[in-house]
């Protein structure tokens, strides 16, 4: 491990500091120093490290600098469990490669006809991220080779196997040339993740950081309930009334406690929506996307569905219903709390669940705070999100990027750059936050006007 938290330090080509330095990366978070060198040096990984602890820039950092781009073969596959983390880890590459010229990135997930990855495919990539059943039918339709293949990739391997992907991913991992390196990142170390290791790694630097949250950086409450699920909603809408948040991740273990959840919420008059694994994925995707630009208010999810969502600058995470595994709620509650900003943690729970919490307690190494819940919410009062959003029917397979959008919503008479906020591309659709009061003027100006010289359709996506 190098004696300092300097990227410079490493040895990084010129091209990766500069972008670096732009993107605002200061210093290494303490999985990158931990898991960079080893995985510069040439060696297999095995690093325990939590979502959003800079682990994607860590491999990602690792891979692009062995990169060939003269050499028009995949060289680097990333397997993930969730189109939504492939997507995610997609973009951060992206943004880190940005300077390298000629870095071609392909996501190959399920959810979108194999016929598209098989056509993006025939145009070559050097970096693939994927979910381990499409890359299995790739590799068995031959569609997808990996002679070249220098890095594998396993991230959030645990999650992995506990989604029933072992076969798949077994199956991809034999069609690896075995001259490579592997680094397996992993929340949790169970036995069967340890055996994926001893089959597929050869002489491993395993690494861990602290999975546990500073008490200092949450705030963490416990709130009795009784035991029916309505009034545990009904403790819920007095909590978001109280506390106010911007933002509120609400964890359910069932899908359909999800869809009672989230129905109740929006009676009550937040803004919510529902994530759970009976959306289809084009429901997926623009439900993580208006969360995640803050057009909604509240978001009830399961763990799965959640699993890799990275929002940023979320107030607050609402555990409905307590984990009955103590680490899946250490996770949960950190994603609230990140880039060393205060984070709200609330917990429901009732009297059965006395085990559930001490078991939690025991895990953190404290005791929690209980307490009281404040006077029931009245309906109507919440305010309403920040931002709207507007659908582009169009996206990067139309060339379209956030600067052509940003440009003709911000062109002479039009809306002012802070008025605009997260735009996100995808292949056919794009998605653009707008500040909620300007959200006529906005739907008017991109209906009326041209996008790099071409119409596109536009419409206004609801938010709960």
């Amino acid at each position: 491990m190098p004696t300092t938290t300097e990227f410079s330090a490493l040895g990084l080509t010129t091209a990766l500091l500069e972008n670096l330095a732009s993107l605002g990366y200061a210093q290494m978070t303490p999985i990158q120093a931990a898991a960079l060198p080893p995985m510069l040096a040439g060696h297999d990984l095995i690093a325990q490290a939590k979502t959003g602890s800079g682990k994607t820039a860590a491999f990602g950092l690792a891979l692009l600098q062995r990169l060939q781009t003269g050499v028009p073969s995949v060289q680097a596959l990333v397997i993930c469990p969730t189109r939504e983390l492939a997507d995610q880890i997609g973009r951060e590459l992206r943004s880190l490669a940005r300077t390298t010229p000629n870095v071609k990135l392909l996501t190959l997930c399920g959810g979108v006809p194999i016929r598209a990855n098989r056509e993006s495919l025939e145009h070559g990539a050097h970096i693939v991220v994927g979910t381990p059943g499409r890359l299995r039918a790739l590799l068995d339709k031959e569609r997808l080779r990996l002679d070249a293949l220098a890095v594998l990739v396993l991230d959030e391997a645990d999650r992995m196997l506990e989604m029933g992907f072992e076969d798949d991913l077994r199956a991809v991992l034999k069609r690896a040339p075995a001259k490579r390196q592997t680094w397996l990142f992993s929340a949790t170390y169970p036995d069967a993740i340890l055996a994926i290791s001893a089959s597929y790694q050869r002489d491993p630097v395993r690494v861990s950081v602290d999975i546990h949250v500073a008490p200092t950086q949450i705030e963490q409450l416990f709130f009795a309930t009784g035991p029916s699920s309505d009034e545990r909603t009904q403790a819920l809408l007095a909590l978001l009334a109280h506390h106010r948040p911007r933002s509120t991740l609400v964890f359910c273990n069932t899908k359909d406690e999800c869809n009672v959840v989230a129905r109740a919420l929006r009676r009550g008059g937040v803004h919510t929506l529902a994530l759970h694994g009976d959306l289809e994925q084009r429901e997926r995707d623009e439900v993580l996307a208006v969360f995640a630009n803050h057009s909604c208010s509240a978001l009830v999810a399961t763990d799965v569905a959640a699993r890799g969502l990275d929002i940023v600058d979320l107030d607050c995470v609402v555990n409905h219903e307590l984990s009955p595994d103590p680490s899946v709620h250490v996770h949960r509650i950190g994603r609230t709390g990140r880039a060393g900003k205060q984070g709200l943690a609330l917990s429901l729970y009732r009297t059965t669940d006395s085990a559930r919490v001490l078991a939690i307690e025991q895990m953190l190494g404290t005791s929690i705070k209980r307490a009281m819940l404040p006077a029931p919410a009245k309906t109507g009062k919440f305010p309403l999100p920040d931002m709207a959003t507007l659908l582009i029917a169009g996206g990067r397979q139309d060339k379209l990027r956030p600067a052509d959008i940003l440009g003709a919503l911000t062109g002479e008479g039009g809306l002012l750059g802070e008025q605009v906020g997260k735009i996100q591309v995808m292949d056919r659709r794009t998605y653009v936050a707008v500040t909620r009061a300007l959200e006529q003027r906005a739907f008017d100006r991109l209906s009326t006007g041209r996008i790099k010289k071409q119409r596109f359709r536009i419409s206004k996506v609801a938010a709960g």
